[in-house]
């Protein structure tokens, strides 16, 4: 159930568990970089990792780091390893980049992750996310995507100055005319405000990842394309992801 307008939630008042953060420099030749991750690990010894966009905003301003360890307290979800990736060139980067889905795939996350990696995005950083998938279906076990950057024409024209407004338009259109998915598809849970301009291309998308097998949780939430919309979806869309991938696992 959806939790009332303006009520904050209830995760940042609860007890978080136990763990620590460090930092990490990941190499990326792809890219020409080297990137500034920053990780939680709990307590607990696990091989589950999230992988997230945006990380450091994603931590600060949706407080992506609490949610995870008062989810782990509260049993709502198991224990899993957060890995905060840094934006980088974030217009080039996460604008359905080949090279940077490249990297991504082959470079950061053998780095970073021993197991199953579930990706996190919002906006752009949702994009990519899906754009990285597409092109190296091994590379995730699920996607939590937020309000993502699906631009069409029929829909974001006023998108169309945007410097990758075209790559990101092909790759959309590829991707809703696809008559099948990848080879293995994934579990994906999307979520998007009911006031925001993604709307309608965050519901064409939902609907073309279905027919192509992926199993798809839509929610339509309230607030735009903010961080406090983002936060306030977490619980229950990324908890129903998350605990539904745990089932699959252990079925």
């Amino acid at each position: 159930m959806e939790r009332s307008a303006g009520r904050e939630p209830d995760w940042l008042s609860m007890p978080a568990a136990a763990g620590r953060w460090h930092d990490l420099d990941v190499k990326a030749p792809q890219l020409g970089a080297v990137l500034a991750v920053r990780v939680w690990a709990p307590a607990q010894d696990t091989d589950r990792v999230l992988v997230v966009h945006d990380g450091p905003d994603y931590d600060r301003h949706a407080g992506l780091g609490r949610y995870v360890a008062s989810s782990i307290t509260a049993g709502r979800i198991l224990p899993c390893r957060l890995v905060l990736l840094p934006a980088g060139d974030r217009l080039e980067w996460y604008a359905a980049s080949p090279a940077y889905a490249r990297s991504l795939a082959t470079e950061i996350l053998p780095q970073v992750a021993d197991g199953p990696v579930v990706g996190i995005g919002a906006s752009l950083g949702a994009l990519a996310m899906l754009h990285c998938q597409r092109r190296h279906p091994p590379a995730f076990t699920g996607l939590f995507l937020q309000s993502g950057s699906f631009f069409q024409p029929r829909f974001d024209k006023q998108e169309s100055g945007f410097a990758r407004w075209l790559r990101i338009v092909r790759f959309t259109g590829r991707v809703l005319r696809a008559s099948g998915g990848p080879a293995t598809p994934v579990p994906v849970a999307m979520t998007c405000g009911r006031g925001e301009e993604n709307l309608a291309n965050n519901r064409s998308m939902a609907a073309a990842l279905r027919s192509q097998d992926y199993p798809v949780a839509f929610a339509e939430n309230e607030g735009g394309h903010d961080w406090p919309a983002w936060r306030d979806a977490l619980d229950p869309h990324l908890t129903a992801l998350l605990n539904g991938l745990e089932r699959s696992r252990s079925g």
